[in-house]
């Protein structure tokens, strides 16, 4: 019996089936029957059922839930799977691809897997490169390590061992200044650099020998009257070959250079991972404000402006928002402030979480967002998003910072005021309350100690928007918006305590009659945010030489 044939009567009988075709002609039920149950322990790509819940009076059913799993397992949970036709990547994608556009990483690692084998079809190096990268970014190890190795062979993204090594290094949890991942780095690194200097000296000298054979065919062309064909031709063909090797060597310098540049300093490459978020930290002590024999508390401010963005498109004003209001609630009105600058969706998550430690029960606390805003609607309910310059284009929402997200630390933070400023698109969606409606001379005055006393003693969460439910201007005002510019220079000339609403009833004329200049329609928006534990209470902006 030859080796390929014995190989052949092995698999049969691992597969169940009778080594001898005779016999499995004489027993065709029982050849089935073995096919069937070996067929049961394949691994395939499963959907789930959804599960039915119970929410107090109301039943719904969950998602299908993809998963990888046996057959046998698949059918016993009341799963679905192809039966016939798992190599296919189109059925495979089926399963998975609807948790990978939702932003689940072990779904898109799922679907960068099925691209990078090509079931059933050519290995497609860019798309699992793609889906790798976005579970990656998520932090998911088989992501990360699989990037990787991508990365190292080059196939479906630019062959680099130093962004290989780096993806490697998270997917082992391995921190980026460790000694063993620096001294790994720095090796690599002087491995690449010995390799690109070669490069570049054998490119000069292929380069010096063709230029040399140049100048000798053309000193023999323009010698004689004759001209060679042939001879022409090859002094075409050596112009070409020096181009090339030109561009080559160009291209080679360049990776030098870059490496020269990459931070010196450092024992590692530079990578593309996000920046650490690093914790808030008040420098020095908030001093306590007063006005009268009233005492208010310290002011605190978190400043948030994005104006950069790695997959959407930049805005113009932000950054030089962000800046301005630095300079004037510092300056002007004594805040403490904290800025984040083209944050990631980490760094705004993690500013507004340390708040916590930070306010008091006493203080205040102004949050202020300018960038870019969006809103996704989910069963007819509206959500508003701010999207931090890692925000990928909708609906893809895997990095923006949901609304609810806001809210909820505006419950959990200790601060007995709370003003929220937010200049963005749907910017108004942060609130479902009505806007107030008893604003203006019919009120209360603020000059009255015990009106004021007794605002002071209650919380409140208030926002102030650019807009409602609708896109916002990002120009107007200079290097402002229309709205940041109505709301500093209203700021700036203030002289007195000035209570939020009035702040909000001069800067919603100027907005609204700049826009208007502009042939646009836009109303800033001012609510209570109440089930971030509103009261009644207000929020007051007190020049510092106020007492």
């Amino acid at each position: 019996m030859s080796q390929a044939a014995g190989l052949r009567t092995t698999l049969v009988m691992v597969l169940g089936l009778t080594a001898a075709p005779a016999a499995a002609a004489e027993e065709p039920q029982s050849a089935m029957e073995g096919y069937q149950e070996v067929a049961k322990l394949h691994v395939v790509d499963c959907l789930l059922p959804g599960q039915v819940r119970r929410l107090g009076n109301r039943t719904y059913v969950t998602p299908r839930r993809p998963i990888k799993t046996t057959a046998a397992d698949c059918n016993i949970r009341g799963g679905e799977y192809t039966a016939y036709d798992r190599a296919d990547y189109k059925s495979a994608l089926k399963v998975w691809m609807p948790a990978a556009e939702s932003g689940d990483p072990e779904a898109q690692t799922n679907v960068g897997e099925i691209f990078e084998k090509g079931l059933g079809d050519e290995p497609n190096y860019e798309a699992a490169a793609h889906w790798y990268q976005q579970a990656a970014e998520q932090g998911y190890g088989r992501a990360q390590f699989n990037l990787g190795t991508l990365y190292e062979q080059g196939l479906g993204v630019e062959q680099n061992t130093m962004t290989a090594l780096n993806w490697y290094r998270q997917a082992w949890g391995i921190e980026e200044d460790s000694v063993m991942f620096a001294s790994a780095a720095r090796r690599e690194r002087e491995e690449l650099e010995r390799r690109l200097e070669k490069t570049v000296e054998e490119k000069q000298s292929q380069i010096e020998v063709l230029n040399q054979r140049l100048r000798q065919l053309e000193e023999k062309l323009n010698a004689t009257t004759e001209r060679s064909a042939d001879a022409q031709a090859e002094a075409s063909t050596l112009k070409t070959l020096i181009a090339q090797l030109e561009e080559q060597r160009q291209e080679s310098e360049q990776q030098l250079a870059g490496l020269a540049d990459a931070a010196p300093e450092r024992d590692g490459p530079r990578t593309r991972e996000p920046r650490k978020a690093e914790p808030l930290q008040p420098q020095g002590e908030a001093e306590e404000r007063l006005y009268g024999d009233l005492s208010l508390g310290s002011y605190y401010a978190l400043l948030i402006g994005n104006e950069h963005y790695g997959e959407l498109e930049d805005l113009e004003t932000p950054l030089s928002d962000l800046r301005r209001a630095e300079q004037v609630l510092k300056e002007k009105y004594g805040f403490t402030v904290f800025t984040i600058a083209d944050g990631d969706n980490i760094e705004v998550m993690r500013a507004i979480n340390d708040l916590y430690d930070i306010v008091g029960p006493e203080d205040n606390l102004l949050i202020f967002y300018a960038g870019h805003g969006n809103r996704l609607t989910t069963g007819g309910t509206e959500t508003g998003y701010w999207l931090p310059s890692n925000a990928e284009p909708p609906p893809r929402n895997t990095y923006w910072v949901a609304n609810e997200f806001v809210t909820g630390h505006l419950s959990r933070i200790k601060a007995k005021r709370v003003l929220v400023v937010a200049d963005s698109c749907y910017a108004g969606l942060l609130s479902r309350e009505p806007s107030f409606l008893l604003l203006g001379e019919d009120g209360p005055s603020y000059d009255d100690m015990d009106f004021l006393r007794f605002k002071l003693d209650k919380r409140s969460r208030l926002l102030l928007s650019s807009g409602g439910d609708r896109p916002v201007l990002d120009e107007g005002g200079g290097e402002h918006s229309v709205f940041a510019k109505a709301f500093f220079d209203e700021l700036e000339n203030n002289s007195e305590l000035m209570p939020s609403p009035e702040l909000f009833l001069r800067v919603r004329k100027r907005v609204s009659d700049a826009a208007a200049d502009l042939a646009f329609d836009q109303a800033p928006e001012f609510k209570t945010i109440k089930a971030a534990g509103h009261e009644v209470g207000d929020f007051f902006f007190v020049p510092a030489d106020l007492r």
